[in-house]
């Protein structure tokens, strides 16, 4: 015999962050907004000998600003209330539709099929180093932000 199982009975905000309608939405509004963003900077810069410059310096970007956003909200206070809002929507949403690490693995295909493996792997190695050292900054520059009016101040 199976145990009786009660149905569960939480309240929309009892409910999982990635459940929410509401949440969802902001993600994907953001989403939209960023993929639309990276778009734009990607076609407007150049791509000297055929290199993808525009996928690089988007992927930085998103990077540095990924790691200030996250860092400064988490300086903040606990992830719920307007700071979970923040974090969707530009953190999950906009963030996540400007950086495009599948545009990186496209790009990098295309110049190994067009005989320009040396060229590739540099991209490849200098979008991941280069990232790793923006993420990095963007936190050292989010860490300058106050903690919540409850909590000490940052040295």
């Amino acid at each position: 015999m199976l145990p009786d199982r009660q149905p569960d009975r939480r309240s929309a905000g009892d409910r999982p962050v990635h459940l929410r309608a509401a949440d969802l939405g902001l993600v994907f509004i953001g989403g939209t907004g960023g993929t639309l963003a990276r778009f734009g900077l990607a076609e407007v810069l150049p791509t000297p000998e055929g290199l993808p410059l525009g996928i690089f310096l988007v992927n930085i970007i998103g990077a540095f600003a990924l790691g200030l956003l996250l860092e400064a909200l988490a300086r903040r206070g606990p992830d719920e209330g307007r700071y979970r809002t923040l974090r969707l929507l530009l953190g999950t949403g906009f963030l996540g539709g400007f950086t495009t690490y599948s545009a990186l693995a496209v790009d990098s295909a295309l110049l190994i099929d067009a005989g320009r493996a040396p060229e590739a792997l540099a991209y490849l190695a200098s979008s991941v180093l280069v990232g790793l050292a923006a993420t990095a900054a963007g936190i050292a520059a989010g860490s300058r932000v106050r903690r919540g009016p409850a909590a000490e101040p940052v040295p």
